[in-house]
């Protein structure tokens, strides 16, 4: 397949507006792709080259694009200077360039190696090599084409699509039917590879989908939990509970394949090397040579067995200095969950089978860096208040009831697990994580800093957008304000992004990639806000919002809260 029918696909997406448009177009185009290259078809869709969580990055800066073009467009870097701040979009610039460029000659295969040569070219000499291997691309690149390889180089290519969207295109171009879509989307939660999955879609239908296992070494996309105000509530829907602490830490799913360890976050990113310690203690306590374990990650005092507090825990997140670190600020894991054990999958065993196989599996004493959560399981609204009372006296964050008979449930955010922190009463107390897609300028003292406050948003799963519930003004320090802008501006966009569904119009609209957690005093209805929005009621937003900390790292935008869990926290306040 030639590399300008994608390109011509990709013009197409950018054009539309349309959801069930851009299923179709996707749907086209998968059906049209040989089966050896839907894998590289699907990276590039998604902007990348594999999948996210193994960390491949083409390497090549905003300058280094610009010393590229001028070399193959024969033009001064100080002219594609201007032109990029005319229009705000290189890979624009290379089209209006490359218009003098003879007729296409690059397939899909040839394109999508090519910039894997690019990322793939590392040790001395690597910048140099990158650009000439990028320049041959170029050189071989019609104009459409060249818009979107120097946008796939500078992660920005804008089609308005998610991983969503694929799959919904995916299920019906291999299904025959966008209602298998959650075929498709249970496949890629178990192995979090949506081009080898969209290969196995065309390849080997329903039934190969089916057939997805986790796999050591491929983080498998985390279960969520939903939230409930009270025992008393929880205890109402789940009857007997399995309830675990709430640990104020970040989540961690470790693989072992014999010697060697892996690490994801809850963002799928591969941290393996940031925490040697629990690579350690998985190696010499786990008693099973392959296996895949989740828990909580929170860094303790190994002599009085106290927890620190979140912030300390996350200057364990670091890719330099980790041996200082650890031995300054050492880890436990605390698992709770067991998804594979020597190549057999227990996602579909239910809750206690898991919790009991695991707490068989991990061996080792108080002062070791692996342990079991505790349980309580219990039918009594009293018994499971007492224990959440316990767990805040003790400094976490509360309990996680869950359904003693459940599956696991991988990337759902259901009523299986749930919840309950800190006073979830008649106001919004819980955070909220929100996308960041806008912001609008400063006045007063805030002129100087460009921003005055942020457009946030929440995801709408289903329709695959991100739809605006608050506009925050305060939380940030003046040096947080600044270093966000700076972030900000690395994603501005010179329109609003086809993703986000939005009344307002922010004076800068950036992409949504940022996520912050927020702290309102409540939520209310409003027509200003897109969020629940219906063709007969108001949507709601954030009373008094304020950002707590600096961005969430460790959560993609599709982590965020969802448009549903602002409706079910506003009927919480009643």
């Amino acid at each position: 397949m030639r590399f300008g029918e994608v390109a011509k696909s990709f013009a197409q997406l950018e054009a539309t507006g349309s959801r069930l448009r851009c299923v179709r177009i996707i749907a086209d185009l998968l059906s049209n792709v040989p089966a050896p290259d839907l894998a590289a078809a699907v990276y590039l869709l998604q902007g990348q080259l594999r999948p996210a969580y193994e960390g491949i990055e083409v390497g090549i800066g905003e300058r280094g694009l610009l010393r590229i073009l001028a070399a193959v467009y024969d033009e001064t870097e100080a002219v594609i200077a201007r032109r990029f701040r005319q229009s705000g979009d290189l890979g624009l610039v290379a089209e209006s360039l490359a218009g003098r460029a003879p007729p296409a000659r690059l397939t899909l295969r040839q394109a999508y190696d090519g910039l894997l040569a690019v990322a793939r070219a590392g040790g001395p000499g690597s910048v140099e090599r990158k650009a000439r291997l990028m320049a041959v691309l170029l050189r071989r690149a019609a104009p459409a084409e060249a818009r979107y390889l120097v946008r796939i180089v500078q992660g920005r290519l804008r089609l308005g699509v998610g991983d969503a969207t694929v799959a919904e295109a995916t299920a019906l171009g291999a299904l025959g039917d966008c209602a298998r879509k959650d075929d498709v989307e249970h496949a890629y939660n178990v192995r979090s590879d949506l081009g080898s999955v969209v290969h196995l879609a065309f390849t080997r239908g329903a039934r190969g989908l089916a057939g997805v296992a986790p796999l050591v070494g491929t983080p498998v996309r985390p279960a969520l939990a939903q939230r409930l105000p009270s025992a008393d509530a929880i205890v109402k829907r789940l009857g007997t509970v399995h309830a675990e602490p709430k640990y104020d830490g970040f989540r961690l799913q470790m693989h072992r394949d014999g010697a060697r360890v892996w690490a994801f976050s809850r963002r799928l990113e591969n941290v393996s090397e940031m925490f040697p310690e629990l690579s350690a203690g998985v190696r010499r306590q786990l008693r099973a040579r392959r296996a895949i374990i989740e828990g909580e990650a929170v860094v303790w005092e190994p002599k009085t067995g106290k927890f620190l507090p979140f912030q300390v825990t996350m200057t364990r997140k670091r890719k330099h200095g980790v041996a200082e670190a650890a031995a300054r600020h050492p880890l436990r894991l605390f698992a709770f969950d067991l998804l594979s054990v020597n190549g057999r999958s227990w996602l579909s065993r239910p809750q206690h089978e898991r919790h009991a196989r695991l707490s068989a599996l991990v061996r080792g004493t108080r002062r070791d860096p692996v342990a079991v959560t505790e349980v309580l399981v219990t039918d009594n609204a009293r018994e499971l208040q007492s224990y959440f009372n316990a767990m805040i006296r003790r400094g976490l964050e509360g309990v996680v009831a869950k359904r003693p008979d459940a599956p696991y449930r991988t990337g759902a955010r259901g009523y299986d697990w749930i919840k309950l922190k800190r006073a979830y009463q008649s106001k919004l107390r819980d955070t909220v994580d929100l996308v960041l897609v806008g912001y609008l300028a400063g006045r007063g003292k805030r002129a100087a800093l460009g921003v005055g406050s942020l457009l946030a948003a929440v995801y709408e799963p289903r329709a695959d957008r991100f739809r605006t519930v608050a506009k925050i003004g305060s939380g940030p320090t003046e040096k947080e304000w600044t270093s966000l802008r700076a972030a900000l501006d690395r994603l501005a966009v010179r329109a609003k992004p086809g993703r986000v569904d939005s009344l307002i119009t922010p004076d800068v609209w950036v992409e949504p990639s940022l996520v912050v957690e927020v702290l309102a005093d409540e939520i209310t209805r409003s027509p200003r806000h897109t969020c629940g929005k219906t063709a007969a009621q108001p949507g709601y937003a954030l009373r008094f919002p304020r950002m707590l900390g600096g961005v969430r790292r460790d959560k993609r935008a599709e982590d965020a809260t969802t448009e549903r869990e602002i409706v079910e926290l506003h009927r919480m306040q009643k």
